[in-house]
């Protein structure tokens, strides 16, 4: 029979750098994750990361080969993830990760925005799955956003199609990374919330649960309305830990702001895939640039 070809998918953000082994069918096959290094230091960084690859890459078996990588990260980046400058990774600031990581690797790599990998994942394997258009959303260290419509993940001029984090949901509100007053990142992302309260959002109480449910809900009309767009999916440490509460409030503000004829039946729902979904839809973007073999 012939070697099992694996994609040695890789989900880097602001507060955990993630790697996997996955198959083709989107099976997770290992999975390691170390602390992102608070460091102003690009390459030190860069270090901690292919140290964790090289021990994820030990973990497959003999009958297997990693024939590819693919990579989701915080944007802004520019197309295919060449230069890269997640705001909520000082140290990166036009890093070259894709080049760095092929020279590292020895892999061809793939890299796209994280929340655009995790809608390639839920519409191929998680609540998505059959959907022609959705939104999928990570509420989590940050807030991003992936779109899918007519059945094609849309990329945008420079590849950062999506970035729902910077709508605007409180006019004059706190002033984001971006620079920018009011996104709902800089008012409902983890850090955020961080910020505002004293204490991580694992320890939120229930009146912040809500509000920050009402926010996303909010963000997600205002693109229902847009776009014409039935269903959003969410994931992300927040959405996911706040829980039932939290997907309560979502749907109740996006049923207050959404109302034309079109909109008003849009949907929040968990994403599919749970924690699992960013390493899956990592892996979706290296199948989809390598073999072409994942839908959208």
């Amino acid at each position: 029979m012939p070697p099992v070809e694996l994609c040695l998918a890789v989900d880097i953000g602001g507060t955990k750098l993630a790697a996997a082994l996955v198959g083709p069918d989107g099976e997770l096959l290992s999975h390691r994750r170390v602390p992102t290094t608070a460091t102003d230091d690009a390459e030190l960084l860069f270090g901690t990361l292919v140290a964790l690859l090289a021990e994820v890459r030990g973990d497959a078996p003999e009958s297997a080969t990693v024939t590819c990588c693919g990579v989701g990260c915080g944007g802004p980046m520019t197309r295919g993830g060449e230069e890269i400058s997640p705001l909520n990774i000082p140290a990166w600031r036009d890093f070259p990760l894709r080049h760095r990581l092929e020279e590292a690797t020895g892999l061809p790599t793939s890299v796209d925005n994280d929340a655009k990998a995790l809608a390639l994942a839920e519409g191929w394997l998680g609540a998505a799955r059959g959907h022609p258009a959705f939104l999928a959303m990570v509420v989590s260290t940050g807030v991003g956003g992936g779109i899918v419509l007519d059945g094609r993940l849309l990329d945008g001029l420079g590849g950062n199609a999506g970035h729902i984090g910077h709508i605007t949901v409180e006019p004059d509100g706190r002033r984001c990374s971006c620079g920018a007053r009011g996104c709902l990142e800089a008012e409902a992302s983890g850090t955020a919330i961080a910020e505002m309260t004293g204490r991580p959002a694992s320890e939120a109480g229930p009146a912040v649960v809500e509000r920050t449910g009402r926010l996303v809900g909010r963000a997600v009309a205002s693109v229902a309305n847009l776009l014409d767009l039935p269903l959003a999916v969410v994931a992300g440490s927040v959405a996911l830990g706040f829980g039932a509460p939290f997907f309560s409030a979502a749907g109740r503000e996006l049923a207050e702001r959404a109302r034309l004829s079109y909109s008003r039946s849009t949907r929040i729902l968990p994403a599919g895939l749970g924690g699992a979904g960013p390493l899956v839809g990592a892996a979706a973007v290296g199948w989809r640039d390598h073999t072409g073999g994942v839908p959208r």
